[in-house]
């Protein structure tokens, strides 16, 4: 081996690299961009989660005269940077807007809640016992964990202000996901995600390939319409999508038991459409690269944004808050909640059909500008 030969080689490369200014430009974008990415959503604790309160307790008058209300004072200890709380005096109300995905949890003070806390300190021997009862959407354990955590910090707050050791418990009591552990939030979310992400490069390095070796110019030549070459591809990757998605879920059912409580039919059908958009999307990309080396530079920021941002791993409200919106700009995360929403939770079309929509409005829209790329590069 020739030193002065490895140099020369070393040249050229450096001249290739230096001469294409997509690629420089790619070289130092994309690692800042995915430390910034990755800085961001790694950086946010759960907050903003909607819960309500119901306060039924009637406080306790001591011999002396003096009312207390525990509760009152374990509420205003809540952390209202992680809760949104509202308040509402009808439990079965209230239980409504956790069924109705409008509120995480109802945190219900039960009327006696002060009376039995203190008299349960005077008399070990007293039958009833104070509690906090959660009832909840358990199908996300880490907004779940934060609930508990917050309410469990107001009550250790409240004791230390006190000075008493009042004997009471929280009573977890699910309106969703009993018994769901972290895996069955994973899998769905997983689902979209890889549906996403093969179906969207697979696309751009199909259809970069093609315009590189000449085929799609010979297609286009020929009576078939720009039109008709996107719905064929949007056929194709919408059947491989579901496909993708049974071979996944069988997996999940078989080797890890996960939950599945409505029809899965439904999350195939969101997948369906999620795989149509970003077939489109990569089909979009493609026309901005000239070969296959140059649609690879786009793989960071197909990747990453679904990665951190649509909720696939960690819930929307453990990201920043003022990058929460960015969120709602990525397909997958429409997918992925839909497919939570009726594996999890047993919700129908009536309930999931606004992310649906959004999907359907994503595929509308990148398949539109497919069809006008194509155009644009046939003129």
């Amino acid at each position: 081996m020739k030193f002065y030969r490895v140099m020369a080689v070393s040249r050229k490369v450096f001249r290739d690299v230096a001469n294409d200014k997509r690629s420089l430009a790619m070289l130092f974008l994309a690692p800042i961009f995915a430390m910034c990415v990755f800085g961001l959503a790694f950086s946010g604790d759960v907050e903003d989660v909607n819960v309500i309160i119901v306060n039924q307790d009637q406080g306790y008058t001591s011999p002396m005269g003096d009312t207390t209300y525990l509760s009152e004072t374990i509420i205003s200890n809540l952390d209202t940077k992680v809760l949104n709380i509202k308040n509402m005096s009808n439990v079965d109300e209230a239980r409504q807007q956790v069924i109705d995905g409008k509120a995480s949890a109802v945190i219900i003070f039960p009327e006696n809640f002060t009376q039995n806390a203190l008299l349960k300190t005077q008399d070990p021997s007293y039958p009833d016992s104070a509690e906090i009862i959660i009832q909840g959407d358990d199908s996300i354990t880490n907004i779940k964990n934060s609930i508990l955590q917050t309410v469990n910090q107001a009550l250790s707050d409240t004791m230390t202000a006190e000075g008493v050791e009042p004997a009471l418990k929280i009573t977890s009591d699910p309106i969703y996901g009993k018994d769901a552990e972290f895996i069955d939030f994973f899998v769905p979310g997983i689902l979209a995600f890889v549906v996403y992400l093969l179906t969207t490069i697979l696309t751009l390095i199909t259809f970069v390939g093609e315009r590189v070796n000449g085929t799609l110019e010979r297609v286009l030549a020929s009576p078939v319409t720009e039109g008709e070459v996107i719905t064929g591809y949007a056929l194709t990757f919408g059947v491989l999508g579901v496909v993708q998605v049974a071979l996944l879920l069988a997996v999940a059912i078989l080797a890890f038991n996960i939950i599945v409580v409505g029809n899965v039919l439904l999350a195939f059908l969101a997948v369906a459409i999620l795989a149509i958009s970003c077939q489109a999307l990569g089909i979009l990309l493609s026309s901005l690269a000239k070969r296959p080396e140059q649609a690879i530079q786009f793989f960071p920021f197909v990747i990453l944004p679904a990665f951190l941002l649509s909720g696939v791993f960690w819930p929307i409200q453990a990201i920043p808050a003022w990058l929460r919106p960015f969120s709602y700009l990525v397909p997958p995360t429409y997918a992925a909640d839909a497919c939570r929403a009726v594996m999890l939770k047993g919700w129908g079309l009536t309930k999931i059909w606004p992310d649906l929509l959004a999907l359907v409005i994503f595929a509308l829209l990148f398949l539109g500008l497919a069809v006008w790329s194509l155009k644009r590069g046939k003129n």
